[in-house]
């Protein structure tokens, strides 16, 4: 039976583990947009401009807007 040191070492927990962080980063990411959308539309900025600047789709603008 592997032990939990010798099952991190296999490539199947390595390949886990590093798409793990890569979802982590993606959604920290997105998160940090989402956060911006109140910012930008004080600052004047259409909704079509927010899209634009933050590389999303005008739908999801639109439903944080709404919130």
């Amino acid at each position: 039976m592997l032990g939990l040191g010798e099952l991190k070492k296999t490539k199947v927990y390595q390949e886990a583990f590093e798409e793990g962080k890569l979802e982590a980063k993606l959604e920290a990411k997105l998160e940090a947009k989402l956060e911006m959308i109140p910012r930008l539309l004080a600052q004047g900025l259409s909704i079509k401009q927010i899209a634009e600047v933050l590389s999303l789709d005008e739908k999801i603008v639109n439903q944080v807007v709404q919130k």
